[in-house]
């Protein structure tokens, strides 16, 4: 392997070392049609020299000489000299007909969507069987118990956060999503057939590991199986999905009125999409790069065939190998994320998900009933729908505009809007002449941070950390990463209510409005645009040593 990838990395970087005589030698014509195979056994083909006068002194022009599509090449006549020259004659795009790529990405992102489905139902299944599965159990009186029949699954989460990584660097990616079928189905099944309150627990242990490895996997595997053109979209899927589970969630607790042992069937049915899961995985084609990175270079080309066509073959493997060519490095370990190396880009990371969390989002949406309660909306059904179906719409719009907004300006907007947002909630809640309106105004803060945080805070971490990130680390620091995300949750849902009840909730509003402030400033100063930019092309940018 290490003996090839030299040979295909010493043909690559060959480009731009001769001046003089050979500025105008140029690639082969078959070059930008090579498969793999013709990598490794093309020899009259691996010079790249220098175009129409330019000198590509850098890998990454070369690789966009490569890969152009906007010049035909007409092989002259071969002659033994070495001045050998190729006529390039430019073809206006105008008058390109694209051809449309024979691979497919959908599919797949939509097996591996079947896991943000699992987490968002997860979440929100306990919220409306709490209240029935207390009474089967018999811990009604038993708020502690049942406080942990609820945090016991962002323990679990947690841990599976930081374990995906690991799992998704040694196994693979589809084959740690079949790994992670197994307590996501196993758990399910424990709680929707426990009869004591240790096995709920156990259950939902085991179900929010499996989350939580869901978590860690899906937004990595999706934005490394994604075209670049559409990654954005298909990355902010994911937050869809975790919103389309909720509501799942939600609907699902509609018969628990009339039927109070439904809530065994809640949880059970949630064991259908994990054994999809698996089974849709066994199907799927693993990450090119994940291939690429463990020598399975015949196999990684296969992968991008079906994804991309064959059309793409190798100007991917191309990105590929570019990406790689700065160093024979093995997969980094746990500290090397803390090194100086990596952690300016790792500590984003984590930033992101800290003020994610901490600017309050899962603190409104527990207390949106009694805010629409405020307001004569007495249905806690209806109050989680309407913020519910606000999340998803506005995550739906978010995916329209990722790849023509881009990233960072969405997370900006958006976290000025969730601060806007906060501090009309805390204003109607404390303004004496806002008391008039003072229901209708909550309502509509509300309404207003749920849109706001379904644009940004919500999709893009998720989509923007496995673009950042460096491929030698980027399972393992999207891992820590998602961990302050479950860190953070689970602070939020331990103290929020205790902190109402010492600081008032008008107050708490007006701290969370303060933190989103705080991550605008350190967004706009930290972190950095990824649209329209491949992962390899990202990776050379923020890792000038690559």
């Amino acid at each position: 392997m290490q003996a090839s990838m030299q040979a295909l990395r010493g043909r690559i970087t060959a480009a731009g070392i001769d001046g003089g005589r050979d500025r105008r030698r140029v690639l082969g014509s078959e070059f930008t049609s090579l498969s793999l195979g013709s990598f490794k056994s093309c020899h009259n083909h691996c010079c790249m020299r220098t175009c129409w006068g330019l000198r590509p002194d850098s890998v990454p022009m070369a690789v966009e000489l490569a890969r152009s599509s906007l010049f035909r090449s007409r092989t002259a006549k071969a002659l033994p000299s070495d001045d050998d020259v190729e006529d390039l004659t430019p073809i206006n795009p105008r008058t390109v007909t694209p051809v449309k790529p024979s691979g497919t990405v959908l599919p797949f992102v939509g097996v591996a969507c079947l896991g943000a489905i699992l987490f968002g139902y997860h979440l929100g299944v306990v919220n409306g069987a709490l209240e029935y599965l207390a009474k089967d159990l018999g811990i009604t009186e038993n708020t502690v118990l049942q406080g942990w029949v609820v945090s016991t699954l962002l323990a679990g989460a947690t841990v599976g956060s930081f374990t995906g990584g690991a799992l998704a660097d040694k196994f693979g990616r589809t084959r740690t999503f079949q790994l992670d079928a197994i307590p996501l189905a196993v758990g399910t099944i424990l709680c929707a057939t426990a009869q004591s309150v240790q096995t709920m627990i156990i259950g939902r242990l085991l179900a929010g590991i499996g989350i939580g490895i869901s978590s860690a996997i899906v937004p990595l595997y999706i934005s490394e199986i994604s075209p670049t053109e559409i990654r954005g979209a298909l990355g902010s899927v994911n937050q869809l999905f975790i919103c389309i589970g909720i509501l799942l969630a939600l609907v699902a607790g509609l018969p628990l009125a009339g039927n109070p042992i439904w809530w065994r069937t809640m949880f059970g049915i949630a064991a259908v999409p994990a054994i999809l899961l698996a089974v849709g995985m066994a199907f799927s084609p693993e990450s090119p790069r994940w291939l690429f990175q463990q020598g399975k270079l015949a196999e990684a080309e296969k992968s991008i065939k079906t994804l991309f066509g064959k059309e793409r073959v190798a100007g991917v493997m191309i990105d590929l190998s570019v990406a790689g060519q700065g160093s024979e490095e093995a997969e980094a370990g746990w500290f090397d994320l803390f090194s100086s190396r990596y952690w300016k880009v790792v500590s984003v990371g984590v930033a992101l998900f800290f003020f994610q969390q901490m600017a309050g989002i899962n603190a409104v949406v527990y207390y949106s009933t009694v805010v629409f309660r405020s307001v004569g909306i007495v249905s806690d059904v209806a109050a989680s729908a309407l913020v519910g179906a606000s999340n998803v719409f506005g995550t739906t719009i978010a995916s329209s505009l990722m790849d023509k907004q881009g990233r960072k300006s969405l997370l900006i907007t958006s976290f000025c809007g969730m601060a806007a947002s906060m501090l009309l909630l805390s204003l109607s809640l404390t303004w004496k002449v806002l008391a008039p309106y003072s229901g209708t105004l909550a309502v509509l803060g509300t309404v207003c941070y749920v849109l706001s945080f379904s644009l940004g805070a919500g999709p893009v971490p998720a989509l923007l950390l496995p673009e950042i990130f460096a491929s030698r680390i980027r399972a393992k620091a999207v891992a820590l990463s998602l961990g302050m995300h479950w860190i953070s949750n689970f602070v939020i849902g331990l103290y929020f209510l205790s902190v109402v009840n010492k600081f008032g909730i008008s107050s708490v509003y007006l701290g969370f409005a303060a933190i989103c402030l705080l991550g605008v400033l350190y967004i706009a100063g930290n972190v950095v645009e990824t649209k329209g930019r491949s992962l390899e092309e990202i990776e050379r940018a923020l890792n000038p040593t690559i």
